[in-house]
């Protein structure tokens, strides 16, 4: 596999996996069989990996890789038109000044400010992702949810970040989670839908891994670790978890499925933690935007401090990057 893997197409849940989607009891019966998750292993091995040294070449790798994989946000109710303009001129070109410095992978704003991006992004290989469903909270009926996945994709989003309704995840109400998911893939059509776990408020890694597979097998793209809206956000150790489910889903289909882990994630020390993660645990496959996704809206800037450092030899500080 090369770093320009896309995807595999979801659509119907592959044949492997179709017994586990055939009815309500089916889908409870595969879900909470599924292994239980070590805590202390995956915590462990987060740590252990988290300690990994990188040498200089292989460092300005990683922050090309990273500055590559950000899906640059802005997600606040006090969102302007400039405001959004300002982050797809950055999105484009994240360094004026250092013209090799590659560009994001994509601008996520809510449904209402996608026309602005696609008119500021327009020619530019970069995604326009748009959050849906209800965000952050997802508390409002299917039909406004699927109305605000209609109105992103119309107004040009080429990707949807959904939320899960946590509150009939955690009643146990597997069907009707997957059933969502299903119709909002249905909608997205080849929009590619990411699906946001809310892995805070799923309380454990057992729900965190059967929440993972159930996204999957209702036709998610990339699994999301988060809004950003709640505390705690992306961690590594439920990135870790997110990871084998779509390398588990790969070896049991034979089809590849992203990860995104969202909110908190600031410094390129922690992104280099999360890569060395995808490396170790996913492989090598998943070492692509395609693939793996950073939700960020201030770990830019200091991937571009770093990345100045690195080619200067000297640090570069904050008055050298634009401020979001």
């Amino acid at each position: 596999m090369t770093a320009t893997t896309s995807p595999s197409p979801a659509t119907a849940t592959p044949s492997p996996l179709a017994d586990a989607t055939r009815d309500e009891a089916s889908l409870r019966r595969f879900l909470q069989g599924l292994p239980g998750v070590d805590q202390v292993g995956v915590e462990q091995r987060a740590a252990g990996l988290a300690t990994r040294s990188i040498k200089k070449a292989a460092k300005l790798w990683a922050i090309d890789t990273a500055i590559s994989m950000v899906d640059l946000t802005t997600l606040e109710g006090a969102d302007t038109h400039g405001k959004v303009r300002s982050l797809a001129a950055k999105a484009k070109r994240p360094d004026p000044d250092n013209p090799d410095t590659p560009h994001v992978a994509a601008v996520c704003v809510y449904p209402d400010m996608v026309p602005i991006a696609v008119e500021a992004l327009a020619g530019a290989s970069i995604g326009i992702a748009s959050v849906a469903t209800g965000f952050p909270s997802g508390r409002t009926s299917r039909e406004i949810k699927l109305a605000d996945v209609k109105l992103a994709i119309d107004a040009g989003a080429t990707e949807v970040d959904m939320v899960i309704d946590r509150g009939a995840f955690l009643e146990g109400r597997y069907g009707q989670v997957f059933e969502e998911i299903q119709a909002i893939k249905a909608a997205c059509g080849d929009t590619h839908l990411k699906v946001i776990l809310e892995t805070g408020e799923l309380a454990t890694y057992d729900n965190v891994r059967r929440a993972s597979w159930l996204a999957l097998l209702a036709g998610g793209d990339f699994i999301k670790t988060s809004t950003g809206k709640v505390s705690p956000a992306a961690t590594l150790p439920v990135t870790h978890v997110m990871l084998q489910a779509v390398r588990d889903w790969h070896d049991t289909t034979g089809e590849l499925r992203g990860v995104k882990p969202a909110g908190g994630i600031r410094t390129t020390k922690d992104a280099i933690k999360y890569l060395v993660a995808v490396h170790e645990v996913a492989g090598e496959a998943w070492l692509t935007p395609h693939l793996f996704r950073f939700g960020a809206s201030s770990l830019l800037n200091d991937l571009l401090q770093q990345r100045r450092t690195q080619a200067d030899g000297h640090y570069s500080g904050p008055d050298y990057v634009t401020v979001d």
